[in-house]
């Protein structure tokens, strides 16, 4: 019923699924970049330096581009953005046999990509009801658990119907649908920050904030782990669908947690309800040392899920809360930047540890990184719990036209 109350209020169910279809060109693009190039006849080699290029310059980007939303407003970035990653995967879809206008492509297709992530998170003070702050976050994070499952259906259905290439096209056309939805709505429009300090390290002044920010590089790396640990655990188990069946799972039970947490009112504080998570992550991960057979491994998948969203709908909050005036947008863009550095990094420790011993210290790369964030917000609860009131986004935004 509290989603359902939220769904119903003027300009979030437009804001959320334009953000939703915007976002998945992300989630597409390790898959059609790859595909693309290999039907192109390119080697593997090429196609990993492709793929990286765009995931690096993402990274590199999305704070950069939260700086100017921060500064310009919505809008003027979110528009030009969208169309210059258009412009970055036609290139890729054009010219998949040039090598030059392949990299270009994918960094300005990565650079590019358009700030809906931290968009969406600074509107919600602005657009969600009274006392349902909370629950929109977590249908905000229940909304990204569905991006990246249903980005890669996308290309799969792209890529049956057409082919890879044409997975390209589909791919920027939806970043410029979901664009033009948020951007065209009121509260995008008329968005603006607060006034900010000349600081040039922006929200990153807030020793506070950059301690959450450092906790979520260690959730990253535990799911960076898992996506390379199940691949593996799949080649040795019989896994109906194998390792997308695991993750799948994963994903389901993160969805299922977060809706369950958003859906009413807990006790505690906001720092408490992070540690408690985070103790859940270790738990789970702890448990996955174990690599039990796939009914019991199965069940790990939805547990270590089940933590993982109702974790980030509170880190969501608090980043509201910490990020000093004027550096909100860019406070989220660098949440998405380091969790995705943290997932980089667990995917290349597993890589690294499978290869030199078994899937069992492999697995204990994930429990490393739960245990990194617990650490990290057990010893900056303090400064979490006596966080200021966030700063609500313009009353004006709020207004229903």
């Amino acid at each position: 019923m509290s989603f359902l109350a939220l769904l119903r209020s003027p300009f979030v169910t437009r804001l959320l699924l334009g953000s939703w279809v915007g976002r998945l060109p992300s989630a597409m693009a390790a898959l059609t970049i790859p595909l693309a190039l290999r039907e192109a006849g390119s080697g593997y080699g090429f196609v990993g330096a492709a793929a990286s290029a765009y995931a690096i310059a993402a990274a590199v980007g999305s704070p950069l581009l939260g700086r100017l939303v921060d500064r310009w407003g919505q809008t003027r970035i979110l528009v030009p953005t969208a169309l210059l990653a258009a412009a970055g995967f036609l290139a890729i879809a054009l010219a998949p046999r040039e090598p030059a206008a392949v990299l270009v492509g994918a960094v300005l297709a990565g650079s590019m990509t358009p700030p809906l992530e931290p968009c969406l998170r600074v509107l919600w003070p602005a657009i969600a009801p009274e006392g349902k702050l909370e629950s929109a976050y977590a249908l905000d994070s229940s909304a990204q658990e569905l991006v990246f499952v249903a980005g890669p259906l996308v290309v799969t259905g792209s890529v049956a119907i057409w082919s890879p290439t044409a997975a390209l096209y589909v791919q920027a056309l939806l970043g410029l649908f979901g664009v033009a939805v948020v951007a065209s709505a009121r509260p995008s429009r008329e968005w603006r920050a607060e006034t900010r300090s000349g600081d040039w390290l922006g929200p990153l002044r807030s020793g506070r904030l950059v301690t959450l920010l450092s906790a979520m590089i260690g959730v990253g790396f535990a799911i960076g782990s898992l996506n390379v640990l199940v691949v593996s655990y799949a080649e040795h188990w019989h896994v109906p669908g194998g390792a997308p069946t695991l993750l799948a799972l994963n994903a389901f039970g993160s969805l299922a947690g977060v809706l369950v947490y958003g859906s009413r009112s807990w006790p505690g504080t906001l720092a408490g309800r992070g540690l408690l998570f985070a103790g859940g992550l270790v738990v789970g991960y702890g448990l996955l040392v174990l690599l039990p057979p796939p009914g019991w491994m199965a069940g790990l998948m939805l547990l270590t899920g089940a933590f993982l969203a109702p974790m980030l709908t509170v880190t969501f909050v608090l980043v509201g809360e910490l990020a000093p005036p004027g550096t909100t947008t860019e406070a989220f863009a660098w949440l998405v930047t380091l969790f995705a550095a943290g997932t980089s990094l667990g995917s290349a420790a597993v890589g690294t540890v499978l290869a030199h011993a078994d899937a069992h210290w492999a697995a204990l790369c994930g429990t490393a990184g739960a245990l990194v964030t617990l650490t990290i917000l057990a010893l900056g609860r303090r400064g979490f719990t006596t966080a200021p009131a966030a700063a609500p986004a313009t009353a004006e935004a709020a207004a229903p036209r």
